[in-house]
């Protein structure tokens, strides 16, 4: 039996003949591609959903302040939003830092971002703190501060700022004599 075919005529002026319906193995061609499709999809999505954290949603009266890691100057009250910053992952956690608050220069092994959420944070780079020549940011500033970078940093009003990166956090003194953590506790 024939196949009926389509006529069509072309720009060219030329008469192209193609039969009237799609032959079977282009529908199971077309077919097989949508379900490895759909199963890559499914594949990924469950791939993450073990992963899926848990939704937060924080009003700032209910931000639970206490001191902050020893790696830091007593003075700064500090908050962890989300996550762990002390494992493997994303994590958030805001500091709340008196007029004046320095912390010496310092490196970090993986990038940190910092939003001021409020006040006038300042940051430097390099090896030796140098106030001059620090860039102050207001709230709603933000920098980011790539892996390993010796940076410097100072509240120069009381500010609140909010860190995220991922874990796990270190801070690692440019002098090991600035880090409070080494120091002999006093008597």
């Amino acid at each position: 039996m024939m196949e009926s075919s389509l006529r069509t005529k072309r720009s060219n002026g030329r008469v192209i003949e193609a039969p009237a319906t799609i032959p079977k193995r282009c529908h199971v061609r077309r077919t097989l591609g949508y379900v490895v499709s759909i199963a890559v999809l499914c594949g990924v999505a469950g791939a993450q959903a073990p992963n899926a954290p848990a939704h937060i949603l924080l009003a700032p009266a209910e931000t639970k302040w206490g001191a902050p890691p020893p790696v830091f100057e007593k003075g700064m009250s500090f908050a962890v939003v989300s996550g762990d910053p002390s494992k493997p992952g994303l994590y958030v956690v805001r500091a709340k830092i008196p007029a004046g608050y320095k912390i010496a220069p310092h490196w970090h092994p993986t990038d940190e971002h910092v939003t001021v959420l409020s006040g006038i944070f300042a940051l430097g780079m390099g090896e030796k703190f140098d106030k001059a020549s620090m860039k102050k940011l207001p709230a709603g500033g933000y920098a980011l501060l790539p892996a390993d970078m010796r940076h410097f940093a100072m509240a120069t009003t009381a500010a609140t700022i909010q860190i995220h990166g991922e874990g796990p956090f270190a801070l690692n003194y440019v002098n090991p004599a600035d880090d409070p953590s080494k120091r002999a506790p006093a008597k």
